[in-house]
């Protein structure tokens, strides 16, 4: 069974100065490929000079994370794909315990493994901590992760255990079972496209694993901080996307309505706080929503297949109203 190690890279040669010497280090069961999306930095000459033993695949436009990973890895020939971010430091003997689940569990598709903060190494990382998962309306959370509470890691989630959606940030899958089940959705550009990718995998009937005994660290934000509004307006947009393409029957649509009115409560609590950027990227996200209404409509129509995919209905009401900042509070 071989894996490649796939870092896609866009104008960030100060990320892989930083970062790419640690996978280089602790990579030697896999083959380590740079995935440049049409950077106009000279960080793909900087890799050349510096890592020989790093692949380089060029792609010829900046298709965000969706479209510029669906290029590079129709590319790369291996049993495992890792979707690796570029401003991710990964640990000794970090890919050891994710082949040897992959080899002895052949129904598991994807893995995670632990992601821990970079800036505060003793807690975890916002972006699929130990794990994801999705309540009925839509919204993301972790174990060690809802909304901005972090939990600080104590071993709590040392385990191995099936989740909903495997992070983005380090995602490992196999390669038939990406193409099998329809690649990344490009019209997501970035954020949450993993969460439909993990979403269709398991409509496929695979399994979804986090694996506790491989551990990375995040810096997280490398691209686009929390505040900036084109995140916002990228998470509220998919967010609605997630739903409308793959939430089975005729309850989605109430579920839509719900979430068009938390969105708007969204937004109006950016006004009060004086953020207005954020505010309109809100509004931007629902027009942007509409005029591709119906693209995700018919992508809905040809999903023939769906399984439960929440355990709770509003993660919103447990973490804002019922105060509870902890996944085993949930």
């Amino acid at each position: 069974m071989n894996i490649a190690v796939v870092i896609l890279n866009w104008n960030g040669r100060s990320l892989l100065e930083q970062f790419l010497p640690s996978v280089i280090k602790n990579s030697k069961e896999a083959i380590v490929y740079l995935a440049d999306n049409a950077s106009t930095d000279d960080s793909v000459a900087y890799v050349t000079t510096t890592f020989p033993e790093v692949r380089i695949i060029q792609n010829k436009v900046n298709g965000g994370y969706a479209k510029g990973y669906n290029d590079a890895l129709s590319k790369i020939d291996a049993d495992i794909f890792c979707l690796l971010n570029s401003d991710v430091e990964v640990t000794k003997d970090w890919l050891i315990p994710i082949l040897k689940t992959f080899q002895d569990h052949r129904e598991v598709a994807a893995i995670q493994p632990k992601i821990l903060d970079y800036k505060k190494k003793t807690h975890f990382e916002y972006a699929g901590a130990a794990g994801g998962y999705i309540d009925k309306l839509g919204y993301p959370y972790c174990r060690g992760r809802i909304f901005d509470s972090l939990e600080e890691d104590h071993g709590q989630y040392d385990d191995t255990t099936t989740i909903f959606w495997a992070s983005g940030a380090c995602l490992f899958i196999r390669k038939h079972v990406f193409e099998e089940v329809g690649k990344l959705d490009e019209d997501f550009f970035a954020h949450q496209e993993e969460i439909d990718l993990c979403w269709r995998i398991h409509s496929s009937g695979y399994t979804i694993l986090y694996e506790g005994s491989s551990t990375i660290y995040h810096l997280g934000g490398a691209t686009l901080d929390s505040m900036n509004p084109r995140k916002t307006f990228l998470n509220f947009r998919n967010s609605l996307y997630l739903l409308i393409k793959n939430v089975p029957g005729n309850t989605v649509w109430l579920l839509m309505f719900i979430r068009m009115v938390l969105d708007g409560i969204a937004a109006i609590r950016f006004i009060i706080q004086g953020k207005f950027s954020l505010f309109f990227a809100i509004f931007k996200a629902h027009i942007s929503f509409y005029a591709n209404f119906k693209t995700f409509n018919k992508k809905r129509k040809k999903l023939s297949k769906t399984r439960e995919y929440y355990s709770l209905f509003s993660v919103v009401w447990q973490y804002f109203i019922l105060k509870r900042k902890h996944f085993d509070q949930l």
